[in-house]
């Protein structure tokens, strides 16, 4: 995940370091769990948007790289660069076209060139300065490319029945927010960012990964919980035994939620300085 500078969060701190630090046992397996979550659903997205031969790809914040193989090995692009700000997961397996990069997306001398394909998921979210991220990033999407920008949204709302996961997921992105900066509260406008930084043809789609005992997503809000445990305690909404019982709720058959959903917005970068209409 790509850095924060430190005085721009309310905390001081920044993804990677307060909570979700890499060098943390099972790190790489909870963001696999995310990976199992979703990937099927962004490659559908990319395929669906043409990508693959040829494509030369950026991936920002690529995590564990599932989503960067998958462009190579199931889509066949031409390359992706893969760019994260501790890239050890990233290192661990190398595959023929696929390039790693150990970058702060966020300073103003990163420029790794431009593809026709930039795509940065659960990224932005965790970032200030979300109106001049979405430009500069606008800015390394060649002519006729794409860019892909995907984040969580909340579903839950002040008429959202409590239980106790609803009462955690409240804790949790209050706490987030406070320790480390991230917001989704300006995601559903990705929509509206995207047509102001230029691009044509811009659409989104939300999708939300049912939770039931067991399953990735289960096991991914399972595992976010605990390593967030302090942030979402600090809030003063809720107590250990808060976080305890969401964890076993969330596990069981009485759970009846929505997880928070993934919202994927894209536009096209006009080519030849005429707006685009649509695009395979």
């Amino acid at each position: 995940m790509s850095a924060t500078p430190r005085e721009s969060v309310p905390g001081g701190s920044r993804y990677g370091e307060a909570v979700f630090r890499p060098e943390q046992a099972g790190e790489g397996e909870r963001i696999d769990f995310g990976a199992l979550a979703y990937d099927d659903i962004t490659m559908a997205r990319l395929r669906a948007l043409g990508v693959g031969p040829g494509w030369r790809c950026l991936d920002v914040g690529a995590g564990t790289g599932t989503v960067s193989r998958r462009l190579l090995d199931e889509a066949g692009v031409a390359s992706v660069l893969a760019v994260d700000r501790d890239v050890r997961f990233l290192s661990t397996r190398s595959v023929p076209g696929l390039d790693v990069l150990e970058a702060d997306i966020t300073a103003p001398d990163f420029a790794p060139g431009r593809f026709r394909l930039v795509h940065a998921r659960f990224v932005l979210m965790h970032l200030p300065g979300h109106d001049r991220l979405i430009t500069a990033l606008a800015e390394l999407v060649a002519p006729g490319g794409v860019l892909v920008l995907g984040d969580a949204v909340d579903l839950t709302s002040d008429r959202t029945p409590d239980t106790p996961y609803t009462t955690l997921m409240r804790a949790m992105w209050q706490g987030l927010r406070a320790t480390i900066g991230t917001d989704i509260s300006w995601v559903p406008s990705y929509p509206q960012l995207l047509r102001g930084a230029g691009f044509g043809s811009v659409a989104a789609e939300i999708h939300v990964p049912p939770l039931l005992p067991g399953s990735p997503i289960s096991c991914f809000w399972a595992d976010t919980w605990e390593r967030s445990r302090a942030a979402m305690l600090a809030t003063g909404l809720v107590d250990d035994a808060a976080v305890d019982a969401a964890v076993r709720y969330l596990d069981s058959d009485e759970c009846a939620a929505l997880s928070a959903g993934m919202l994927t917005a894209w536009g096209w970068k006009p080519e030849g300085g005429v707006a685009m209409t649509r695009r395979r």
